[in-house]
């Protein structure tokens, strides 16, 4: 007889307390074990004095410091000719409480819980139950679309006969109530959004373009696909006699990607999917970070962790959208291996560099673009020199560039120390400082 993570051997019952840290150290990790009184660590018996109320003191002791509560199978049994305790136990109901702390069985040991594993072990314990997509929600079933739900059905080879009806085989419908997943699917009004925006360099600090669209789910993965590869650089190849367009990035990972943001997101989230454009990636960001244990060194190898929205992926699977051999992951890896993942600020980041951006260029264009804002800099100084309440449309015509160009120098200028505004947009004027 030896210790382990399943069983625990104390001398007397004087190590009552610690026993009782073991069995849920034990329970919270393996669900069953046994705990033994009257033998040593090395296994040995030492043996017990004990009778009926001995097993009654121990069964109430038990009871009375484990939250929740377990019924364990108390007897005396003979070990090496000498009478011992054992205590045979299970649950099904982690986390379980010693004295209100928890802890966790790590090898022959008996480790208190951080907030953390805590909270990862309640999540796991309720995970089916916490599920977003499966919950009950308040839209009433005459709020969802009928034309919405004729096209699914006809696309997932279903026969149509009516609307509670085609719920019910989606399974939908729970003691008459719609699911979360039937409202981002069939509603009637548009209740999810996606945010798209391109910007002018390798960062956020210029913004050419910001679109959010409304819509459903899968309204929103069509427009996410169309708005990247609107904003992207298209080539063309010649197969046959015919011209096919050729992306930088493959449409086919971009679309997996974006149905994995929206399939696997965390709707708890109030965030959005968001689609961000810049020069020299494109980064797809869904809210929520990875699920069940999932990391980012795992998803390269493949790995396949349990779906955070189940019904969401079903109802994809049904139209062809998902596979329900999860080989998603593996056709992004596959198409763009250069695909970099991350996750930050609860939000996991596919990022797909663009094959058309040119660091060096870039440098040159923006070594250019310093020079010419610092030419139109000090053309602004010397022409309020000239005429200290010259307008912002005066010096635009001026220099020769747009309005929106002179704001942004004269902020560049105020923060450097080199201008001032004395007085109001109106009747005011402007000081050089330097």
């Amino acid at each position: 007889m030896r210790e382990s993570e399943t069983v625990e051997l104390k001398k007397s019952l004087a190590e009552l307390k610690e026993g009782i840290v073991s069995v849920t150290a034990i329970l919270n990790k393996h669900g069953m074990g046994v705990l033994w009184f009257g033998v040593k660590h090395d296994g040995t018996a030492a043996g017990l004095d004990v009778g009926e109320k001995t097993l009654r003191d121990l069964s109430q002791s038990i009871a009375a410091h484990i939250e929740p509560k377990i019924y364990p199978k108390i007897s005396i049994e003979k070990h090496q000719g000498k009478k011992c305790i054992k205590v045979a136990f299970c649950g099904k109901d982690a986390p379980y409480f010693a004295y209100g702390r928890a802890y966790m069985r790590v090898a022959d040991e008996d480790r208190q819980l951080t907030v953390k594993e805590l909270e990862h072990l309640i999540l796991i314990k309720n995970r089916e139950t916490l599920r977003w997509d499966t919950e009950p929600c308040a839209m009433p079933i005459k709020d969802t679309s009928e034309s919405r739900l004729k096209s699914f059905l006809k696309s997932a080879g279903l026969k149509w006969s009516t609307s509670t009806n085609a719920l019910e085989k989606l399974g939908l419908l729970k003691e008459g109530r719609l699911l979360n997943a039937a409202s981002i699917f069939f509603s009637k009004t548009p209740n999810l959004q996606l945010r798209c925006a391109v910007f002018g360099g390798t960062s956020s600090a210029t913004i050419i373009d910001r679109h959010d669209f409304e819509g459903n789910i899968l309204e929103l993965i069509e427009e996410a696909q169309k708005y990247i590869l609107k904003n992207i650089h298209i080539g063309m190849r010649l197969k046959g006699l015919y011209r096919e367009d050729v992306p930088e990035i493959s449409s086919e990972a971009i679309r997996e990607t974006i149905i994995n943001a929206f399939c696997h997101r965390d709707y708890r989230d109030p965030d959005h999917v968001q689609i961000a454009i810049f020069k020299n990636r494109v980064e797809i960001r869904s809210p929520g970070e990875l699920f069940d244990g999932l990391t980012i060194e795992k998803i390269r190898k493949g790995n396949i962790s349990r779906r955070r929205n189940p019904l969401i992926a079903d109802l994809l699977r049904r139209i062809q959208m998902v596979e329900a051999w999860g080989r998603g992951m593996s056709l992004i890896l596959e198409k763009e291996p250069s695909v970099a993942f991350k996750e930050t600020a609860k939000l996991f980041i596919t990022s797909f560099a663009r094959p058309s951006f040119d660091e060096t260029k870039e440098k040159t264009i923006q070594k250019t673009s310093e020079k010419t804002s610092e030419k139109t800099s000090e053309k602004i100084v010397e022409a309020i020199r000239q005429n200290a309440k010259i307008t912002i449309q005066e010096l635009a015509g001026l220099i020769g560039v747009t309005e929106r160009s002179i704001e942004r120098n004269i902020s560049k200028l105020q923060a450097e120390g080199q201008l001032r505004r004395i007085g109001p947009d109106k009747g005011g004027h402007w000081e050089v400082l330097k």
